[in-house]
């Protein structure tokens, strides 16, 4: 390859990719004109993955530790799901929801299991988060009372009824209106209180806000929203789409508070890779959709669900779960050990890490990681999200903690504006 020199911090004997062209940028071209501008321009050309780390178009390899945002929880081209997606391609990949077919039944099954839901849970297949909080929707208008709360900075989806439960003005603005009577409260149990009635038919949280830069609840929010939403007869939905599958060190985050949910929203983590969704419902709840009042083309075909059944099986089968609380507690501590004047805050739980920032540079802490073959990302100006496969050890973690380290110098030490924390 017709590559530039190397450049090496000889500190750290690190390599700044940031510096590297390749032989060429057509992809970068070919992106521009052919694809819809809803996304910044790409960073990267991936082209292959292997565990934690994938390798871009020119060959380098970087150490991923976003994993597709919280997606590939066994990392990438992992044997389970290799072999999973081989054979259920080779047998039956798609058939209407006319039929049933083993894979479904089976990954229903282990849904509530690992849920909590039980033989009186249901299960409703889509294809994507924002998907699974459409159904979560409609199941709350099933109750015949109009008004639905969720939490402001919060995000659900983009699509028009996930969007309206997104806690995020900007991204609800161009689309307004959006479905009506949804109200975003603060965090707290005191606007939780005023704003509860006997016209409130649900109220969605997110466990941890992880597009707000992994904001977790306040400590006991989850259980006492419980007992409010019990005692005046609304539902409780608990978005799990970045939370669930392992990833804060239980199942499901809201198992931490020994909560029980009405419904409880599924996707990213639980497919490994292939895209699927899933609206999990407890006791009375799962009678409130009858036939003809949702579907999906889609959701629930025997491909994907014999896929995302084979991860949450390798996922129990391993001990990923326990994994992801320790490495999680480990993660925390080498951040914070890097002793870095950036950092002034680490959050979240199990693999799902924020990392507050001393001023608005974390897109350039992300550029410099990157450059350093290391994959985080820049939720926010100021905080740096982690969420890296659930199969991550101690290699991984010591050298994510050296670039990591290096990137924060990096930025420390370049002349930089007056940022705003």
């Amino acid at each position: 390859m017709n590559e530039s020199p190397a450049v090496e911090d000889p500190s750290t004997g690190l390599r700044d990719r940031s510096l590297e062209t390749g032989p060429t940028n057509a992809w970068r071209e070919a992106y521009a004109r052919r694809m819809m501008r809803t996304f910044a321009p790409p960073l990267l050309e991936l082209v292959r993955g292997e565990g934690a780390r994938v390798w871009d178009a020119e060959g380098r390899e970087y150490l991923d530790f976003l994993a597709g945002i919280a997606v590939n929880s066994l990392g990438h081209a992992h044997p389970v799901v290799v072999e999973a997606a081989s054979r259920q391609a080779a047998t039956l990949l798609h058939v209407s929801n006319y039929f049933a077919t083993a894979p479904q039944l089976a990954l229903a099954e282990r849904l509530l299991r690992l849920t909590g839901a039980g033989a009186e849970g249901r299960v409703f297949f889509a294809n994507s988060g924002t998907e699974a909080m459409e159904a979560a929707i409609k199941l709350a208008r099933r109750t015949e009372r109009p008004r639905i709360l969720a939490l402001a900075n919060s995000f659900h989806g983009r699509t028009m009824g996930a969007l309206a439960l997104t806690g995020k003005p900007a991204l609800r603005e161009p689309f307004e209106p959006l479905i009506p009577h949804v109200e975003h409260l603060e965090s707290t149990i005191e606007a939780l209180e005023a704003a509860i009635g006997p016209d409130v038919a649900a109220l969605v949280v997110e466990p941890i806000k992880g597009e707000a830069g992994v904001i977790p609840l306040p400590a006991g929010y989850l259980a006492a929203a419980r007992a409010i939403t019990q005692a005046h007869g609304v539902l409780l939905v608990v978005d799990e789409i970045q939370t669930g599958a392992g990833r804060t060190g239980a199942w499901f985050a809201y198992q931490h508070e020994d909560v029980v949910p009405d419904a409880v929203a599924l996707a990213k983590g639980i497919g490994g890779g292939v895209p699927i969704g899933a609206l999990v419902t407890f006791g009375a709840a799962s009678e409130l959709l009858v036939a003809g009042q949702h579907g999906s083309t889609f959701g629930g075909n025997p491909f994907v669900t014999a896929v995302s059944d084979a991860v949450l099986g390798e996922i129990e089968r391993a001990g990923l779960v326990e994994n992801a609380a320790r490495r999680g507690r480990e993660l925390q501590a080498a951040i914070l050990g890097i002793g870095s004047g950036l950092v002034t805050a680490v959050e979240g739980r199990g693999l799902l890490v924020g990392v507050q920032l001393a001023s608005a540079v974390a897109p350039e802490v992300m550029r410099a990681a990157l450059g350093l073959g290391l994959i985080v990302n820049a939720p926010t100006e100021s905080r740096i999200r982690l969420a890296p496969p659930l199969i991550i050890g101690d290699a991984e973690i010591a050298e994510f903690t050296e670039r990591f380290s290096a990137a924060l110098a990096a930025v420390e030490s370049a002349p930089t504006e007056d940022h705003d924390a």
